[in-house]
């Protein structure tokens, strides 16, 4: 096994200690959203028994736009978890009588922006606590893909830029409406896009409320390229244990 300095690069995520000294911690969670058409009340109960013998961390989403569909979110991180474990459950289980719906398909991993003190938190435990939450019920989850241009910003341009729109997150999360997930996806969605967003609240309207804000400023307005297609749904099921 090559020694960590034998290394070409460092990819772990990046933080930092209370100390002001830079942090740093290789683990990260993957997330993958499905969508599934072809649900009927019958069928629901029977996927959540299914979820519930299945030793993995996962949602289940009723699709408010489509009367019969069904979203899955599953969480590893592991991604070999994905081609092995996952599959094998959605071909043996009652997910397989179920129209997968691929336009809705998301793959992501968290990380981190590299001022966050607590590592473990922004990357493993703060997500699973939120996809968990049993007073989190709404979500909308959904891929943007940013402009190229945004790249050839200086980077004290990108901050500004960002920090209108995280501001506007944290103004929603701190008034208890809503919290979010953040993905990177670079590499890793059929359609180029850069990011997986889940925004996730006791109520669907400030979560909607949430998107409209954020199309003010001005990564939206002019450094996002596509954002989409929007999966909203409500917590059916889940399974798994926070951190």
């Amino acid at each position: 096994m090559n020694k960590p300095e034998d290394r070409p690069f460092d990819l772990s995520e990046k933080g930092r200690g209370d100390d002001g000294e830079t942090a740093s911690l290789d683990r990260r969670l993957f997330m993958q959203f499905l969508s599934f058409g072809g649900l009927d009340s019958a069928l629901e109960s029977r996927l959540a028994r299914d979820l519930e013998n299945f030793s993995a961390t996962a949602v289940l989403y009723s699709d408010i736009n489509d009367y019969g569909g069904a979203g899955l979110l599953t969480v590893s991180e592991n991604p070999d978890f994905f081609v092995t474990e996952l599959r094998r459950f959605l071909s043996d289980s009652s997910f397989a009588v179920l129209k997968p719906k691929p336009e809705y398909t998301m793959l992501g991993r968290t990380y981190s922006l590299g001022y966050e003190k607590d590592l473990e938190k922004t990357l493993i435990s703060g997500p699973m606590r939120k996809i968990l939450d049993p007073g989190l019920a709404w979500a909308i989850w959904y891929p943007l893909r940013r402009a190229k241009a945004f790249e050839t910003l200086a980077p004290e341009e990108q901050r500004a830029v960002l920090a209108e729109h995280g501001k506007i997150g944290f103004q929603f999360g701190d008034a208890g409406y809503a919290k979010d997930i953040r993905l990177a996806s670079h590499g890793l969605d059929k359609n180029d896009n850069d990011f997986v967003i889940g925004i996730l609240g006791k109520d669907l309207h400030p979560l909607s409320a949430l998107v409209e804000r954020m199309r003010k400023t001005k990564q939206t307005s002019r450094y996002l390229e596509s954002l989409g297609p929007f999966f909203v749904g409500k917590k059916l099921f889940s399974t798994g244990q926070a951190i």
